[in-house]
């Protein structure tokens, strides 16, 4: 179900015009307004789902499956030598627009595009432990 006040779904129902490269019952895939780098794109789900947290399964299978499709065609297109595929959960985590979305970002020798984090070392004792509790949950 849309969410009448929100960006993407209006987008993706075709509310807001988009520079789109694929569209099925389930998705449109856009070009971002905002790119990081050229060919940046968007995928978004028709229905509302706020984060990861909230999609089912069988969407997020769905969408994976399209951005291997995708990002095969932009490669071909525009001869990246790369590919960042990023999804935030969340306003610490980076999200802006409170649907559910994934990012497809061409990746340019150059480019300076910078997606990267501090690497901290890991306990090797608290990683399993850690890696126990996750698991009892799934």
């Amino acid at each position: 179900m849309a969410d009448k006040d929100c960006l993407f779904c209006k987008i993706s129902n075709g509310e807001i015009p988009s520079a789109t490269i694929y569209e099925d019952n389930d998705f449109r895939v856009i070009l971002d307004i905002a790119p990081a780098s050229k060919g940046h794109a968007l995928i978004i789900p028709k229905e509302h789902f706020q984060d990861i947290f909230d999609i089912d399964a069988l969407t997020a299978g769905k969408l994976f499956s399209l951005a291997t499709e995708v990002a095969r065609a932009m490669k071909a297109v525009l001869h990246c030598d790369g590919m960042n595929i990023v999804q935030n959960n969340g306003l610490i985590a980076g999200q802006t627009v409170f649907h559910f979305h994934l990012h497809l970002i061409p990746r340019y020798e150059g480019d300076g595009v910078n997606l990267g984090w501090p690497q901290h070392e890991a306990d090797a004792e608290a990683n399993q432990e850690l890696a126990r509790e996750i698991r009892k949950r799934i």
